[in-house]
């Protein structure tokens, strides 16, 4: 999809696209305030944000933990331990068809899991067991989109560094494949992820910690979808495993810097596809008492 830069002060009447009982869940309110976004433009959005149809493919990488530490905003935000020195990078690659009061957009969400201010130092469990710990969320370390409307809303609402580039999505001989490029045109990265693989139902919520200023804020995301799901438990005893095939590649442009910072290995942990997934991402969580102070 290619970047898409103007936009106007409407807010696109889609509310029939969000009928599913899983919206069923949540209250839709708006910010206390319209969201100035630019130029004068203001825009009275509700919240949460509202996503249907949405095509997802997730791949998960283990990568170096001291190094994941050092791009964390803030010394009490730490990577969760993984096995052999190893932190985990996610990159999740979304195809919005329907946002509630937004045209569609693609987008890609470069995480890392994080405990935020704990006294637990557990390797793994987190993970597999995250609601066992109130501490756990995920801290975005970058987020291209194709429209400018939600980079800036991103940027304003939670601090979350997106930027707007091209992004395409497309499915090719049995993988979704992600490509993000640079204002030039040039490639700097592309994800592959399978289609098929083995059935799970994940009905998820959990939390995005992003730095707004001088403020550290956690907001909550929920999803639910049946994805196809290929793992490699394996490279929990092992390190540096050669990929069967290339699912990662990442160029030597300015975007991929932080990415060839972080020593990501090439055989992923975990892949995940799945259409017609639907999710929220509501409003920084009010109630949230941050225990960092920058």
């Amino acid at each position: 999809m290619k970047p898409t830069f103007t936009f106007d002060e409407s807010i696109l009447n889609n509310d029939d696209k969000f009928s599913d009982k899983f919206f069923k869940r949540f209250k839709l309110r708006h910010a206390p305030e319209p969201i100035v976004l630019k130029d004068g433009i203001r825009k009275n959005y509700r919240f949460p944000t509202f996503y249907s149809d949405v095509t997802c493919a997730m791949a998960i990488f283990m990568c170096d933990y001291e190094k994941a530490k050092k791009i964390m905003p803030h010394p009490k935000v730490k990577p969760v331990k993984m096995t052999l020195g190893r932190s985990i990078v996610a990159f999740s690659c979304y195809e919005y068809k329907n946002v509630m009061g937004v045209p569609p957009y693609n987008e890609i969400a470069m995480t890392i899991p994080v405990m935020v201010d704990s006294q637990a130092d557990i390797p793994v469990l987190p993970m597999v067991m995250s609601n066992l710990f109130k501490e756990f969320g995920y801290y975005v370390f970058s987020m291209p989109v194709t429209s400018y409307e939600n980079q800036l809303r991103g940027n304003n609402i939670w601090g979350l560094p997106k930027v707007t580039q091209e992004i395409e999505i497309y499915e090719e001989d049995g993988d979704c494949v992600t490509i993000a490029k640079e204002e030039s045109g040039k490639e700097y990265l592309r994800v592959r992820v399978p289609i098929e693989g083995n059935a799970e139902a994940f009905d998820v919520k959990s939390n995005l910690y992003t730095r707004l200023g001088d403020r550290f804020l956690q907001s909550e995301t929920n999803f639910k979808a049946t994805f196809r799901v290929n793992k490699n438990m394996g490279l929990l005893l092992k390190k540096g495993a050669e990929p069967d095939r290339e699912y990662l590649w990442f160029g030597d442009s300015p975007s991929a810097r932080i990415l060839n910072e972080l020593d990501i290995e090439r055989q992923p942990f975990q892949l995940r596809f799945a259409r017609g997934m639907n999710s929220c991402f509501d409003l920084p969580n009010t109630k949230y008492k941050s225990p960092i102070q920058f």
